[in-house]
């Protein structure tokens, strides 16, 4: 390991007893048909069965397979709680955390049970594209109101359209930072192939004080440094040694497959293996060509499935994470975050080799990846205008002096009636709270200009991430230094040039440069109220995000009057509880990424 500054979220495993409850009745997109029997072998990952394959558009075609995947899931709350380093917090908030696991075409059904004493909850399951299922989002004050404490339950299900890497959270103030986080493994064909899937591997900032404190505290102050940084829930103390390293064994003269997650709630990390390359064959949920790298930035929110050849010495190998961007991606207590990759038949204890830095990344997304299923984009009809320009401001007002705003306006949900009860009702006086831009057409390409306050006081990298779609990533301004705050504004005359049409990278998590803009696209082909923000907590709980309301006309008419009345009775549950029972009442954006 090599001294680094770093930080990174939590990912705590706690088993609890599950419990079933049945789901509601919801309307399937198509009719199921049986899976023929898989053709995914080691020597070609790219087959996955009879005519799908890595070059299938999940966008369009689906192997359903009839098959439903059913979890139980229970957030508890536990006090003077010791973590995996011997530290005790005052509390923590924890959920059962098994790897969600289920195949291309598969539907997945979550019980949630929400087991804590006095605050709601709701979960995302982030980068799942919920086509037609926008209810199902988890994104309480937009999809749902919360669900209730103190035994409350509600039931979400959805075809796995998508296939690859991702994590579920809480979507409720600070819950996320409190431990309410896991990991999802849908299985489908590779642009590699591999031997070996060494599953999901969360990589999260952690912190003695509760996010809860975090959140007050960054009201009025720079975020804290992590305490420490924990790898698949797991590290030892930089000082006294107490836990252990994650370990993970790799087979001699085989290819791994590693899904690498950034579970973090503040900042961005950039990870290596000593003495190994990666090779990136997914980022987020799209599959891309494989590229190969010697060291990774994740943003965010932000996954990558690499692999790695076990080609050299039978040993040990410390994987390590380091934070650039002259600390405008973060920073930790823990000088030497990392752990252990170990080859089978290699002796025991730690590795000796620390390894080299990397080449910093300044914060900057790996952008020269090129997905398996391309899209060419008509940009030559982008011509930006304020009603899709989206500028991030960062204002102060008393008793905050760090507020968030796009377009003028810190969003702030309201628990008690989420944007879809207007859609359901069809109530369309929206609050200007709800910061919402409504698109009503139809299957047609929709860019967004967003703009990093270039003329602030000072500019911070922000991952933004999209509900709902994969965008993608268009034109970037020029990749500078964090540090050196060089200002962006987008000129159409000189910087149009630079907008990708031919395939470019597609993802639904990317690096808004600081001071800089971005450029991101998507199609209006899934009608839902879909949140776009910043996955950095402090920074969405402060304002820092917009909801696209898509095509809601289709959305109303598409909801069953099932899946209608689950809404209903879940939001009745809450009302019931919030806010006259509710010792904690809402006092941010009531979003918590």
């Amino acid at each position: 390991m090599f001294p680094v500054v770093a930080i990174l979220v939590q990912f705590l495993a706690f088993i609890a007893p599950g419990f079933v409850q049945g789901a509601p009745a919801s309307a399937e997109l198509l009719d199921i048909s049986a899976r023929a029997p898989t053709c995914n072998t080691p020597s070609n990952r790219a087959c996955w069965t009879t005519g799908f394959s890595i070059t299938t558009d999940y966008e369009t075609s689906t192997p359903f397979t009839g098959v439903t995947r059913t979890y139980n899931l229970e957030i508890t709350e536990h006090d003077n709680w010791k973590g995996p380093d011997g530290v005790v917090k005052e509390k923590v908030m924890l959920i059962n955390s098994p790897v969600i696991t289920a195949d291309w075409g598969d539907r997945i059904t979550i019980v949630v049970k929400n087991s804590l004493r006095a605050n709601g909850t709701s979960i995302h399951w982030h980068g799942i594209r919920q086509l037609n299922t926008n209810l199902q989002d988890g994104a309480n004050g937009v999809t749902e109101c919360p669900i209730p404490p103190n035994g409350g339950v509600k039931t979400y299900s959805f075809l796995a359209l998508q296939y690859g890497t991702s994590w579920y959270h809480s979507h409720f103030t600070a819950q996320y930072g409190n431990g309410v986080v896991g990991t999802i493994q849908i299985n489908g064909p590779a642009s590699l192939p591999y031997d070996i899937d060494l599953g999901t591997f969360p990589i999260s900032d952690y912190y003695y004080r509760t996010a809860d404190n975090i959140v007050i505290d960054t009201k009025n102050n720079g975020p804290p440094l992590s305490d420490n940084v924990l790898f698949n829930g797991t590290n030892v103390h930089p000082v006294t040694g107490a836990g252990k390293y994650a370990n993970v064994t790799l087979t001699p003269g085989k290819r791994h497959r590693l899904r690498i997650i950034n579970t973090s709630v503040e900042n961005h990390i950039q990870v290596s293996l000593v003495g190994h390359t990666m090779t990136v064959i997914a980022a987020d949920f799209v599959p891309v060509n494989a590229e190969t790298v010697n060291s990774l930035f994740l943003g965010i929110g932000q996954r990558y499935d690499v692999t790695i050849d076990a080609s050299q010495a039978v040993s040990n190998y410390w994987f390590n994470v380091t934070f650039g961007g002259q600390g405008f991606c973060g920073g930790s207590v823990n000088p030497t975050p990392a752990a252990i990759f170990h080859y089978a038949g290699a002796s025991g204890g730690n590795p000796t080799n620390p390894g080299t830095a990397p080449p910093d990344s300044n914060c900057l997304d790996l952008d020269n990846l090129s997905p398996v299923v391309t899209r060419t984009v008509p940009v030559a009809n982008f011509n930006p205008t304020p009603a899709d320009t989206l500028p991030v401001h960062l204002t102060s007002v008393p008793g905050q002096t760090f507020l968030w705003q796009v377009n003028g306006s810190s969003i702030v949900v309201d628990w008690d009636k989420p944007v879809d009860e207007y859609v359901l009702t069809g109530n369309t006086s929206y609050p200007r709270s709800e910061n919402l831009i409504i698109e009503n057409s139809v299957n047609q390409w929709g860019f967004w200009l967003i703009s990093n306050d270039p003329n602030g006081a000072f500019g911070l990298p922000h991952p933004i991430h999209l509900h709902g779609h994969d965008f993608v990533v268009v034109a970037k301004s020029p990749p500078v230094t964090p540090l050196s705050q060089t200002p962006f504004i987008y000129n159409p005359s000189t910087d149009s040039g630079s907008l990708r049409s031919s395939n470019p990278p597609r993802r639904d998590v990317t690096m808004l440069p600081p001071k800089g803009w971005l450029i991101v696209a998507f199609k209006t082909d899934n009608p839902g109220a879909w949140l776009m923000h910043c996955h950095i907590a402090w920074h969405v709980s402060g304002g820092l995000s917009v909801d696209f309301l898509e095509r809601p006309n289709d959305l109303r008419s598409g909801i069953s009057a099932a899946d209608a009345a689950a809404f209903e009775a879940n939001c009745n549950a809450w009302r019931s509880y919030y806010p006259q029972l509710d010792p904690f009442k809402q006092d941010d954006s009531g979003l918590k990424i």
